[in-house]
C-alpha cells in the first residue's frame, strides 16, 4: 500500500501504522523530535535531583553510588540521546525543504538509522531497572568501567553500539542527500546556512563515530570475554580508551553545535530583515571549525602527560578554533547591526545566544592553555564552560528553532506570549545555574563530587545554581504546555508564517504535501524565496520542469524490524557472561530477526510508486482549496 493510500486513512491504528513504517523525512522529524524531547526530560530530571543533592552541604537526598549514575546518564542522555536526535529532527524537517527535494536520499535508512538510535536509547535506559545504571561517568574511562560491578557499563556499551549506528547511517544518508539531490540553481554557494552546516556535521559524524564504534567494541570483549586492551594490569593501556573516546568526544561537541549555528544563521536574517552578511565567509568559516574541531581532540588529554611538545601543538590549534568562530559571531552581529530587528520569540533566543555563547567559547580558548587546564581541568569551571556552550549554544538554538519551524513541521503556532515567559525564565535559571559555578571551581570545588562539606566557601553558591536549575526546569515545563496548547489550535494554512522567510522552505504553504513540491523548483540566487517575492511572484518559486508523475519510496516496516532484531540479540550478549542458559539463543534469535529482514529487503523488489499528475492536483485542492498550491 502507498504512502498516500497509508496517509489518507483515518483513526489512531492508521495512523500509528503509517508512523512505525513511514520514511517520509518530515515524519521522522517529528519522531526525532519526539524522541529527542523525551529523552532531554529524562535527563532534565536527573541533573535536578543532582542539583538538589548539591543545594546543601552535607546533604543525603541520593547516595554517592546513585549520584554517579545519575551523572553517567545525564550526560550520555544529553549529548547522545537528546541533543543530536533533536538537532536530527530538524534536519531531516528542514533540509530537503531547504534544497528543494522530495526526501532523502536513501529513505528506507533514514527510517532505519531512527529506530536504531531509539531501540538503542532505550536498551540502555531499561537499566535502571534491570540492575543498574552506567556509573562511570559519560566518557566511560575504562579504568573506572572495567572494575564497575553490575551490568550497568554493559548497558552502556551495547546501547550507545547500537544508537551510534543509526546516527552514523543518518550521517551518511544527508551527505548524499546535500550533494546530490539539490534543485536545479541550487549551487553549493546558494545553499542555506543549516544545509551547510548539516552537510558539514554528517562529514564530521561519519568520521568521528568509527572510533567510539570501535573503542565500544573492544569495551564490549575486554569486559564480557576477559580481553585486555585496556587492563594496565593485564599489559593493556588504558589511554587507548580515552584516545578512542576523544576522537570522538570532541568532534561530538561540533557535532551539535554547528547545526546550532547554521540554525541561528536562518533565524537572525529572518528577522534582521536583512541578507546574512557575510555568507562566503561563514561557509568557509564553517568548514573550518569542522576541520579543526577534528584535529584538536588531545586537548582533553593534557594532564595524561602527552609531553610539552604534543601539548603545544594541540594548545595552537585549539585556539586556531576561535578564530572561525569569532568571524561567525561578528556575521551575526553585522547582520542584526543595521537591520530591521523584529524581535520574536526565536530572535529572542538568537539575542540570548550570542553573549552565552561567547563565554563558553571564552573560557573553552582558556582552557587550551596546558597550563591553566592542569590547575582546572577537574573543577567545576569545566561544568561551567562546557554547560555554557552547551546550553547557550545548542538548547537555546533547539527552543528558538521549535518556535521558528513549528509553523512547517506542524501547520500550528506555539505562543509568542508563553513562548517570552519561557525564555526569559529559562534564561535567568540558565546563568543563575552556570555563572557562578566558574567561581565554584576557581574555589576549588571539584566536580563529580556528590556532596562537600559545611563552611568551605562553597554553601551559597551552590543554593544559588541549584534555584537556577529549577527556574529552568520551569522554563521547560512552559514550553512543554506551549506544544500542548498549540496542538489544540486551529491550523494555520498559511504559506511563510513569520513574514520575511528568505529560503525555499518558506516557499511552500503549510501543511507540506508528503511529496514536498509539486514540480521541482529552479533556483536563480541566494535566499531563493526572497529573490521571488520581491520580484513580483507571489508563489514564491518559479519551477524546473512541468507538472507530471511524481516518483515517491513505499513505508516498510523493515526498519523497525530490524532495529528490534538488535535490540534482542544485545540482551543476549549483555546476559551472556553471567551463565545464563537462554543467553546465547536469544542472541541467535536477534540476529536471525535482523539478518532475515535483510534478506527480505534484498530479494524483494521495492519500487516505489508514482503520485500520477490527477491525485497531485486532487491533493492540493484537498490541502489549500481549489486551484491547489498557490
Amino acid at each position: 500500500m502507498s504512502s498516500a493510500a497509508v496517509t489518507n486513512k483515518k483513526g489512531f491504528g492508521a495512523t500509528l501504522w503509517d508512523y512505525l513504517t513511514t520514511v517520509d523525512h518530515k515524519k521522522l522529524g517529528v519522531m526525532y523530535l519526539l524522541a529527542g524531547t523525551l529523552f532531554f526530560a529524562i535527563a532534565g530530571f536527573e541533573a535536578l535531583l543532582m542539583r538538589i543533592q548539591l543545594m546543601v552541604p552535607n546533604n543525603d537526598f541520593v547516595s554517592a553510588g546513585t549520584f554517579n549514575e545519575l551523572l553517567t546518564m545525564h550526560g550520555t542522555t544529553m549529548l547522545f540521546l537528546a541533543a543530536t536526535p533533536l538537532l536530527f529532527g530538524f534536519m531531516n524537517a528542514v533540509v530537503p525543504l531547504q534544497i528543494g527535494a522530495r526526501d532523502v536520499a536513501f529513505p528506507f535508512l533514514n527510517s532505519l538509522g531512527f529506530w536504531l538510535f531509539f531501540l538503542g536509547a532505550l536498551f540502555l535506559h531499561l537499566s535502571f531497572f534491570l540492575g543498574g545504571a552506567p556509573d562511570a561517568g559519560w566518557t566511560n574511562y575504562a579504568s573506572l568501567a572495567l572494575y564497575s560491578p553490575g551490568h550497568g557499563i554493559d548497558f552502556y556499551v551495547l546501547g550507545l553500539q547500537i544508537s551510534g549506528a543509526g546516527t552514523l547511517i543518518s550521517g551518511i544518508n544527508f551527505i548524499v542527500t546535500i550533494i546530490t539531490m539539490r534543485a536545479p540553481g541550487m549551487t553549493f554557494m546558494r545553499m542555506p546556512l543549516f544545509t551547510w552546516t548539516s552537510l558539514i556535521t554528517s562529514a564530521l559524524i561519519t568520521f568521528a563515530f568509527p572510533p567510539l564504534t570501535v573503542g565500544l567494541f573492544l569495551m564490549l570483549v575486554d569486559r564480557m570475554f576477559g580481553a585486555n586492551f585496556f587492563d594496565h594490569t593485564m599489559g593493556g593501556n588504558t589511554v587507548i580508551w580515552e584516545h578512542l573516546f576523544w576522537i570522538f568526544g570532541h568532534p561530538e561537541v561540533y557535532i551539535l553545535v554547528l547545526p546550532a549555528f547554521g540554525l541561528f544563521s536562518e533565524i537572525i536574517p529572518v528577522f534582521a530583515r536583512k541578507r546574512l552578511f557575510g555568507y562566503s565567509s561563514m561557509v568557509f568559516a564553517t568548514i573550518l571549525i569542522g576541520f579543526l574541531g577534528f584535529m584538536v581532540w588531545a586537548h582533553h588529554m593534557f594532564t595524561t602527560g602527552l609531553g610539552a611538545t604534543a601539548n603545544a601543538i594541540f594548545a595552537v590549534a585549539t585556539m586556531a578554533i576561535a578564530v572561525p568562530t569569532g568571524m561567525k559571531v561578528f556575521n551575526w552581529i553585522l547582520t542584526i547591526w543595521g537591520g530591521s530587528v523584529k524581535v520574536t520569540v526565536p530572535m529572542l533566543y538568537a539575542l540570548g545566544f550570542i553573549p552565552s555563547f561567547v563565554a563558553g567559547g571564552v573560557t573553552g580558548v582558556m582552557q587550551a592553555a596546558a597550563p591553566l587546564d592542569y590547575q582546572l581541568h577537574d573543577s567545576y569551571f569545566i561544568v561551567a564552560h562546557f554547560h555554557y556552550v552547551i546550553v547557550g549554544g545548542i538548547v537555546t538554538a533547539i527552543f528558538g528553532s521549535m518556535h521558528f519551524y513549528w509553523p512547517i513541521m506542524f501547520n500550528r503556532a506555539l505562543s509568542e506570549k508563553l513562548g517570552v515567559w519561557t525564555f526569559w525564565i529559562f534564561f535567568i535559571g540558565f546563568h543563575c545555574t552556570f555563572f557562578i559555578q566558574h567561581f565554584l571551581g576557581l574555589m576549588g570545588m571539584p566536580r563529580r563530587v556528590f556532596t562537600y562539606q559545611a563552611n568551605q566557601g562553597w554553601d551559597l553558591f551552590n543554593f544559588i545554581s541549584s534555584i537556577g536549575a529549577i527556574l529552568m526546569a520551569i522554563g521547560v515545563v512552559l514550553l512543554v504546555i506551549n506544544i500542548i496548547i498549540s496542538a489544540k489550535s486551529k491550523p494555520l494554512n498559511c504559506r511563510d508564517y513569520w513574514g520575511d522567510g528568505r529560503s525555499l522552505e518558506w516557499a511552500i504553504k503549510t501543511p507540506v504535501p508528503f511529496y514536498n513540491f509539486k514540480q521541482t523548483p529552479l533556483v536563480r540566487g541566494y535566499d531563493p524565496y526572497w529573490l521571488e517575492k520581491h520580484d513580483g511572484n507571489e508563489e514564491g518559486m518559479i519551477y524546473a520542469e512541468p507538472l507530471g508523475d511524481i516518483h515517491m519510496p513505499n513505508n516498510s516496516i523493515l526498519p523497525l524490524i530490524m532495529s528490534i532484531g538488535t535490540f534482542v540479540a544485545a540482551f543476549g550478549s549483555l546476559y551472556h557472561p553471567d551463565g545464563k542458559a537462554w543467553a546465547i539463543p536469544v542472541l541467535i534469535l536477534g540476529l536471525a530477526i535482523t539478518v532475515g529482514a535483510m534478506i527480505v529487503r534484498s530479494v524483494k523488489d521495492d519500487l516505489g510508486f508514482h503520485v500520477h499528475v490527477e491525485e497531485i492536483i486532487a491533493t492540493e485542492e484537498q490541502l489549500y482549496g481549489k486551484g491547489g498550491n498557490k
